[in-house]
């Protein structure tokens, strides 16, 4: 019974090895894709600031809502093609699915609690004193914003600049990588954490607090891959927008 409901071909090394590979973590963030693509036009447009697909999808048909949703049509059509070829090389198992999302899961209850001890660390815990104040949105909006933001701010600060840093660090410059990954985690954490000002007033609680958050989930993304973040950060914002009310 143990084993039926464990990973298969190899156990929890063959999920941890095929869970990191980037094509298959790309076709697993895909349910996140479908959920924030469709739920933009349930909340009249509700974007997140770095989605740059769907800027370039409401410029290109000038908001003609059967043309997008064409377009998520077609990339449905191609998530399943890729499904299929994973399933063929024996890279993907469904049943791994709920064992990823328990992994995201257990990293985003604990990932808040992991900020506040690190900066009470190194003496910033009085600016947790001052907390965000709530969004006005609803349900439906709050979902969407989680689902975009686990699948854009992980795909843009972690996978193209942190990644694209390392790569350049290591072989423009040609800096150690144990010298090239913490520069790139920190520098796409701040640039992270930033971003988040061109919407909202800037505060410097929440902009430390979104630091070392970033921090936290470009280890995950080193570690674990670009879904296991990816859905770390959906599953963390929905633990705070929705169950905290924040």
């Amino acid at each position: 019974m143990i084993q039926a409901m464990a990973p298969n071909r190899g156990g929890l090394r063959s999920y941890f090895s095929d869970s990191r590979d980037l094509f298959t973590s790309l076709v697993l963030v895909m349910p996140l894709f479908f959920v924030y693509q469709l739920g933009i036009l349930a909340t009249g447009g509700l974007r997140n600031g770095v989605d740059f697909v769907s800027n370039v999808l409401f410029l290109v048909f000038d908001g003609n809502a059967l043309a997008y949703v064409g377009f998520d049509f077609l990339v449905l059509v191609a998530f399943a093609v890729a499904l299929g070829v994973l399933r063929k090389r024996g890279q993907f198992e469904p049943r791994r699915m709920p064992w990823m999302l328990l992994e995201s899961a257990v990293y985003a209850l604990l990932l808040g609690s992991v900020v506040i001890a690190m900066m009470s660390a190194i003496g910033l815990d009085g600016l947790l004193a001052a907390g965000a104040k709530p969004h006005a949105m609803t349900l439906v909006d709050k979902l969407v914003m989680s689902a975009g933001a686990g699948l854009y701010e992980e795909i843009v600060f972690r996978l193209l600049l942190m990644g694209g840093m390392i790569l350049a660090l290591t072989r423009v410059v040609s800096l150690p990588t144990i010298v090239a990954v913490p520069i790139a985690i920190v520098v796409s954490s701040v640039l992270f954490s930033a971003a988040h000002y061109i919407a909202e007033p800037f505060a410097m609680s929440s902009f430390i607090f979104r630091i070392f958050a970033g921090i936290l989930f470009a280890i995950i993304f080193r570690a674990r891959g670009l879904a296991v973040a990816a859905y770390t950060h959906c599953l963390y914002d929905v633990w705070v927008m929705v169950v905290h009310g924040a």
